[in-house]
């Protein structure tokens, strides 16, 4: 069976008008150790993700196994080197690699992160916070808009985990991203494990943070496990999804409805057919909302 899919951007023109979010079910993190089990099992898995980074080479086995992986199911990538909230000038050659990447694959969408990976050319490999401020909210917009021209579509960005604040902060996390995103016309992809980590680690309640969002804008829902050090949280991909942030997912869906969903595991990987069955637990709380919000209707 061909699972290929159209690039959101293209939409029907009812769907356009309506403002309908789209809908791919429910994902996993496309990794190298599950290359082969994927071509032979042809899991239930509704679609994959992509790290753009990894695939950003003219050829190789990487690049074959995506195109045989591509021909069956929807793909989306997700990138972490665009640092968006940089000063520094976008590096060239990277979106160059990336444009090529889009039209290669034929992405569901691109998405990155709302964050700052790095400055005057040096690249720290992490995805660190931005002052949530004003200013910053015009240079990322100003930043949004120079990406999604370049690659002629919208992207999604990102809500990241932080472990620090800043002093000179004008607004609520929540609140600044929901400016970018209104500002620049771009999507989100809402972290819930993130919200989590960053409530725990900062203070502040999780759920009052999704309920600020525009609920029209979120169109992807990323799940991951942490890791619990009782005074802080890190977020670490490492392990299953913690029952608190299932707990989390369940609400959110409830306020936001429907929306396409995966898991990502970065180390401590299992065999695929684990996470798969995690990912059907993902399936039953959107089936059980769904119901939920039916019999709401209903009454």
């Amino acid at each position: 069976m061909n699972h290929r899919a159209q690039p959101a951007r293209e939409l029907t023109p009812e769907a356009q008008a309506s403002g309908a979010r789209p809908w791919y079910g429910y994902g996993l993190g496309l990794r190298t150790e599950h290359f082969d089990a994927v071509l032979e099992e042809r899991p239930a898995v509704d679609w994959f993700e992509i790290i753009s980074e990894n695939f950003m080479v003219a050829g190789g086995k990487p690049r074959h196994y995506l195109a045989s992986i591509r021909s069956r199911y929807p793909v989306a990538m997700h990138g972490v080197s665009l640092s968006i909230g940089s000063t520094d000038p976008f590096d060239r050659d990277y979106l160059r690699e990336l444009r090529q990447l889009v039209r290669d694959v034929e992405p569901i969408w691109v998405s990155d992160h709302l964050c700052w990976t790095g400055n005057g050319g040096i690249n720290s490999h992490d995805l660190l916070p931005l002052p949530y401020t004003e200013e910053a909210i015009s240079h990322v917009v100003a930043r949004i808009g120079e990406v999604q021209d370049f690659l002629g579509r919208e992207i999604l960005i990102e809500n990241v985990s932080s472990y620090v604040s800043f002093a000179d902060a004008e607004m609520e996390e929540a609140a600044f991203l929901s400016e970018i995103v209104r500002r620049s016309g771009c999507r989100i992809l809402l972290d819930v494990n993130n919200i989590y980590v960053s409530s725990r680690n900062h203070g502040f309640d999780a759920d009052t943070y999704v309920a600020a969002l525009p609920a029209d804008r979120i169109w992807q829902i990323h799940l991951a496990g942490h890791s619990d050090y009782g005074d802080y949280v890190i977020d670490t991909h490492d392990h299953p999804v913690r029952d608190e942030v299932w707990a989390l997912y369940a609400r959110t869906l409830q306020r936001i409805g429907p929306v396409t969903t995966m898991i990502e595991r970065d180390d401590n990987i299992p065999p695929l057919r684990e996470l798969v069955q995690e990912l059907d637990h993902a399936r039953r709380i959107g089936a059980q909302t769904l119901y939920l919000s039916s019999l709401a209707v209903c009454a």
